[in-house]
């Protein structure tokens, strides 16, 4: 059964949405760098830490994490400096 979307691994980074992480104070460098894009399709980019087996258990009950999906935390300031990169619905 075809999923409602799927990923096209061949597009590519196109901007960063908001600012890095080291110009907001929350990376000392390259080995622990969140990050937002927004790739060439238009779809988002998260790099984050890995914490899908800390929250696995204790998802809200509509909450889903598929077997090819990982839940991945970023600082709040990260989305919050976004923000005016993000369009309105």
């Amino acid at each position: 059964m075809a999923r409602a979307w799927e990923v096209d691994p061949s597009v590519s980074f196109e901007k960063r949405l908001g600012k890095s992480a080291k110009e907001l104070g929350v990376s000392e460098g390259r080995n622990e760098c969140p990050d937002i894009w927004q790739l060439s399709n238009g779809d988002i980019a998260v790099i984050g830490r890995d914490l899908t087996e800390n929250y696995g258990g204790r998802l809200p009950e509509d909450v889903v994490i598929g077997p090819d999906e990982r839940l991945v935390v970023i600082p709040g300031l990260m989305l919050r400096a976004a923000k005016t990169d993000i369009a309105d619905a």
